[in-house]
């Protein structure tokens, strides 16, 4: 082999080492980064999660909190009313 081939081997094997440390270090912060957002996708479903519950336990206290305020209103409107007689 010629001077010339030399140098051109070793510069195609710099360059292909070159390019596989840094094919190398972008996937591995490609797969911290998905990590990071598979942690950050579980919170969310469980914050969502929660808030579900919640929104179920609000419809189902719904019905008896309206009978509730509706008797508060009509014993407000009976008290009322005794009380504007005996005066």
């Amino acid at each position: 082999m010629g001077n010339a081939e030399t140098i051109l081997v070793i510069i195609l094997a710099s360059f292909l080492a070159i390019l596989l440390l840094v094919a190398i270090i972008a996937t591995v912060k490609i797969i911290q980064v998905l990590n990071h957002l598979k942690h950050i996708s579980e919170k969310a479903e469980a914050i969502a999660d929660k808030a579900e519950s919640v929104g179920d336990f609000f419809s189902r206290a719904a019905g008896p909190m309206a009978i509730g305020n509706m008797l508060v209103n009509i014993s407000e409107i009976v008290f009322k009313k005794k009380f504007k007689k005996k005066r």
